[in-house]
């Protein structure tokens, strides 16, 4: 999923490349809609997630392990 180059209410559209679908956060719901497409008017729930600082999470999950992918 990507942006498609289009907003609406100054909110980005987003663009499903495999389905071809376009989808919205509409006010007033979590998630996704969409808004054309193989899935028009279907519903895609936003996940919990969890707003932290690196420091305040490996302090509360110390066995959190990550990928490094920068080269030394």
């Amino acid at each position: 999923m990507a942006a498609s180059g289009w907003t609406y209410e100054n909110t980005f559209v987003l663009y499903d490349f495999e389905t071809e679908s376009l989808w919205y956060h509409l006010q007033g719901q979590d998630g996704l809609t969409c808004i054309g497409g193989f899935f028009k008017d279907r519903h895609l729930p936003e996940f919990e997630s969890t707003k932290t600082r690196w420091n305040h999470w490996k302090a509360d999950k110390p066995l959190t392990t990550f990928l490094d992918n920068s080269s030394e």
